[in-house]
């Protein structure tokens, strides 16, 4: 498939581009003041003490650094491909 290149090149664009600010936001955001007051905390009272223990937040944000290492692989992959 002649056409195909550029697509599977774009979507891999697009899927680095993706991973990389979710890693981002799982980075900051449970850091932030925001954290504590939002609508799953809400949602189930119960889990308020789970959601806001640092341990949890640490582990969010590991999962963050997870997405940005994905996405600069893939990006080293698209850029070794060349």
């Amino acid at each position: 498939m002649p056409g195909g290149r550029w697509q599977n090149r774009l979507l891999r664009i697009c899927f680095a581009i993706f991973t990389f600010e979710v890693g981002i936001f799982l980075v900051i955001f449970p850091w932030m003041g925001n954290w504590n007051s939002n609508y799953f905390q809400g949602l189930i009272p119960a889990l308020r003490d789970f959601w806001s223990d640092p341990y949890f937040r640490g582990a969010l944000t590991g999962l963050g650094f997870v997405n940005i290492y994905i996405a600069c692989l893939e990006v080293v992959r698209l850029l070794r491909r060349t």
